[in-house]
């Protein structure tokens, strides 16, 4: 298989899989689109691995465990047909998009897999349990959350400025800040989801503040309480996450111009995703979106975006 046959498998993966990341991958110019889709494949594999709940707990830990003994003999020249290995591995090369990143991005998939996640206290409840308590793991304050998101989103972001370009130090942190951004809005959008799965995000700390329980949470995302008991704790977040995409219109000016209408579709959409889910009530009984309409609109105007940079350049 060739490098270009590879990239051309990943594109398939993040068309197919990347609903709200792809369109920030077509205003990229193709190198750079390219190396995009191959990152969104490799995490794509990570993320299935991790949520395949159709295997046990440690069936997942296996099949991740021999996915990343392939992913590592392929990066130190092993053989391999994996369109994805081959597609990163030339990502990396041209992005200078360290082993590092990329081994703190899966650690951050893989912690799904944990039995205790590390910084999180492990409650019972039997509010969604039909057959008695149920436990669920929940994060004791922010500043462990904080490190869940780093992980799971922040690499990512970190891994974004290296293809979109920057030369400023100073935007790595503020793509690290821009990740727990997008990471505290999915967690918003996923409340009923992550529940359903015994993970509640939202922290022990923020619960005693907003005087909510985990029971009201619990009831409300069967629909058996009311909804607006829990707004104040997802308000709370939302603040949070509105102060953190401060550090997203920071970031911006500082990315090459090349890649600058990329990062905009990305904020653009996570950014209207956190003000629908307000709009919304909080609800935490469905998944808030943003319409497809808005997004290709969305997408316009991140195109017009990098034409003008192209052509004022």
């Amino acid at each position: 298989m060739t490098v270009d046959e590879a990239y051309a498998a990943c594109r398939v993966i993040a068309r197919r899989e990347a609903k709200n990341f792809y369109y920030a991958f077509r205003v990229l110019p193709k190198h750079k689109s390219d190396a995009m889709c191959a990152v969104y494949a490799f995490m794509r594999k990570a993320d299935d691995l991790s949520d395949d709940e159709s295997m046990s707990l440690e069936a997942r830990r296996a099949a991740m465990a021999g996915w990343l003994e392939d992913w590592r003999a392929a990066r130190v020249g092993g053989p391999t047909n994996d369109p994805v290995f081959l597609a990163v591995s030339d990502a990396q090369k041209r992005f200078a998009i360290s082993d590092e990143l990329l081994e703190d991005l899966v650690r951050g998939t893989c912690m799904d897999l944990e039995e205790t996640q590390a910084g999180t206290t492990v409650l019972e409840d039997a509010s969604l349990g039909a057959s008695g308590p149920k436990s669920f793991q929940v994060y004791e304050d922010f500043d462990k959350l904080y490190r869940y998101c780093y992980l799971v989103a922040s690499v990512v972001g970190l891994v974004c400025i290296k293809v979109f370009g920057y030369s400023d130090a100073r935007a790595e942190k503020l793509a690290e800040e821009t990740g727990v951004a997008f990471q505290l809005t999915n967690i918003l959008r996923d409340v009923k989801e992550d529940a359903e799965r015994g993970r509640v995000y939202l922290p022990l700390e923020d619960m005693r503040r907003a005087q909510v329980g985990l029971g009201s949470i619990l009831t409300s995302v069967m629909g058996r309480g009311k909804p607006a008991c829990v707004g104040p704790l997802m308000e709370l977040e939302a603040d949070r996450a509105r102060a953190y995409y401060g550090s997203a219109d920071r970031l911006l000016p500082m990315i090459d111009r090349d890649g600058r209408a990329a990062l905009w579709v990305m904020v653009t959409i996570y950014r209207e995703l956190l003000e629908k889910i307000t709009a919304n009530g909080y609800s935490v009984t469905e998944r808030t979106r943003v319409s497809t309409l808005r997004k290709l609109t969305i997408l316009v105007q991140g195109t017009a975006m990098a034409v003008w940079f192209r052509v004022t350049a």
